[in-house]
């Protein structure tokens, strides 16, 4: 691998701007080399201050540049979800190091496809994006749960809730695009694998769009029957709160909610609540990109591996499933390849 990658940001959008700017200004060992959008005025402007990148309106024409004449030697994957498999294919054929935005894929069928097309390098190549693994309050809990020093964990109660959401957000998308984080942290926290998943829905707000039930009730189990219930509000109006209790035998711990200070003025009291999750995970966002490049110099990955987006997208079928029949579902997982396994042995997955 060379001195420094060469990035290939994929993507310019909410979240691929994001990640250009991250990039380019916090990162070290990495440099944004193009960028690559159907949209070459948006691809353009990303690029607007980085000096020598490029932009192209597809991948291949961004590979088709040798690295040594300042092509690129990495990939980050930043589109809309659909259009992830593609991405991710053309980067696996070249065998260069991948971070890729969650959702791997956005069905367990074609994140299997991609799973078995990095199995067939021999080693890992992909990383993605569940920025909560590398939240201070998540690894500080993930801590306490492997130590032991507060006994067993029991369950887990999340909190998840957004200001509102944009035109076209669905039903489904309350799974597949939001309590998706809640499955990979549940899964980093315990160490398990989610067996079951039910929903409940109730009572809905007025302030969510035709078509879309909110807030819902997400009922999980995993192997060992620690029971988890998360709250997904994406209409919540106030702002952006991740939050997290858990119940061990001989303690309870709780992360996030609001942040800032605490005030008291003027008769009255309180604090701030994040307005988005740009500014609730940003720190987290630095830390993964920095672990992904760190480890991507090293020839390895720095945190979740495609089987963990394929066992979250098999979660997510799941939910999506119980969404509509009010059931509780299983969660339906191939055997999981010897690749993975020892990618855990150093500290890689789940």
């Amino acid at each position: 691998m060379a001195e420094n990658l060469r990035v290939a940001v994929i993507g310019a959008g909410r979240m691929g701007a994001d990640h250009i700017q991250r990039l380019h200004t916090r990162i070290h060992g990495a440099e944004v080399a193009a960028v690559i959008d159907i949209d070459l005025d948006r691809a353009n402007a990303a690029i607007a201050d980085i000096p020598g990148a490029r932009a192209y309106a597809t991948a291949a024409e961004a590979y088709s540049v040798d690295p040594s004449s300042g092509g690129v030697n990495a990939v980050l994957i930043a589109t809309p979800g659909f259009l992830h498999e593609v991405a991710l294919l053309e980067a696996l054929e070249r065998d260069i190091p991948i971070l890729c935005e969650k959702p791997l894929t956005p069905d367990a069928a074609s994140a299997w496809k991609i799973v078995e097309a990095e199995q067939k390098l021999g080693h890992q190549r992909i990383q993605v994006g569940f920025m909560r693994r590398f939240d201070q309050g998540y690894m500080d809990l993930g801590g306490l749960v492997r130590s032991g020093e507060l006994g067993e964990l029991l369950m887990l109660h999340c909190r998840h809730r957004n200001p509102d959401t944009p035109a076209g957000f669905t039903n489904e998308m309350l799974i597949n695009d939001s309590v998706v984080h809640e499955f990979d942290a549940i899964r980093y926290l315990t160490g398990e694998e989610i067996t079951s998943v039910q929903v409940r829905l109730g009572k809905a707000t007025s302030k969510a769009p035709n078509g879309q039930h909110d807030p819902q009730h997400v009922l999980i189990e995993t192997a060992s029957g620690v029971l988890v219930d998360v709250e997904i509000f994406v209409n919540a109006q106030f702002g952006y709160q991740v939050a997290t209790e858990a119940a061990f035998e001989d303690g309870i711990v709780t992360i996030g909610g609001d942040g800032g200070p605490y005030i008291r003025r003027a008769g009255r009291w309180g604090g701030a609540v994040t307005p988005g999750f740009e500014a609730r995970f940003g720190a987290a966002y630095d830390v993964e990109v920095q672990s992904w490049v760190d480890a991507a110099l090293r020839g390895e990955i720095g945190g979740p591996s495609a089987w963990d987006g394929y066992a979250t997208a098999a979660c997510c079928e799941a939910g999506v499933e119980a969404q509509k029949s009010g059931e509780k579902v299983a969660v339906m997982l191939n055997e999981k390849p010897a690749l993975y396994s020892a990618g855990e042995a150093k500290g890689q997955g789940k």
